[in-house]
């Protein structure tokens, strides 16, 4: 049984109620991952500060969301991939993109190195292989990307999870089951 409900802001204690009311003054609404993490006012505050430091480091928004949709799709986190599909197509990514970085067959040599090296982080629990990370590096990546991108799957796997023992809605456009892309 899954038994992590999205709460409202009349479920919440009065500092949980302020960080909803920032983030649906931010994002424009309080999308139901966040309102599900507020179950724990310590897990939604630290992952928000967390999230926000890392958004400051090393990859861009783009490849932020890169990162997200690789994790995601390695997770097969319904929730994540449409929150994610329809951030990265407000950052100007193309609906073939998306799909090409959830597949793996993004052209892009760099961001390829990236989403490779973070779907490995995931399947293999953290433990990619030294050609994926050399690719990494090789693309022109730091090894001060390198621990941010470890941050960066850890943030995610922590969505992937909430909403795998959540009970709430899908508040984005669902994305395409990639199965079904290919066989059609």
């Amino acid at each position: 049984m899954k038994t992590l409900k999205a709460l409202t802001p009349e479920q919440v204690d009065e500092s949980t109620q302020e960080v909803f009311a920032a983030i649906k003054q931010k994002v424009g609404m309080l999308p139901n991952m966040y309102a599900a993490m507020g179950n724990s006012p310590q897990l939604l505050k630290g992952f928000l500060a967390f999230e926000e430091a890392l958004k400051q480091g090393s990859f861009s928004a783009k490849e932020n969301e890169a990162i997200a949709l690789a994790v995601s799709q390695s997770n097969y986190c319904e929730y994540c991939l449409a929150a994610h599909s329809a951030i990265g197509k407000m950052l100007g990514y193309s609906e073939n993109e998306v799909i090409d970085i959830r597949k793996g067959t993004i052209a892009d040599i760099k961001l390829k190195a990236l989403t490779v090296l973070a779907r490995e982080l995931t399947e293999k629990r953290g433990k990619a292989s030294q050609d994926s990370i050399d690719d990494f590096l090789s693309a022109g990546y730091t090894h001060q990307a390198l621990a941010e991108l470890i941050g960066m799957v850890g943030i995610r796997i922590i969505t992937n999870y909430i909403f795998s023992n959540g009970e709430f809605d899908i508040d984005f456009p669902r994305a395409p089951v990639l199965e079904e892309l290919t066989t059609a």
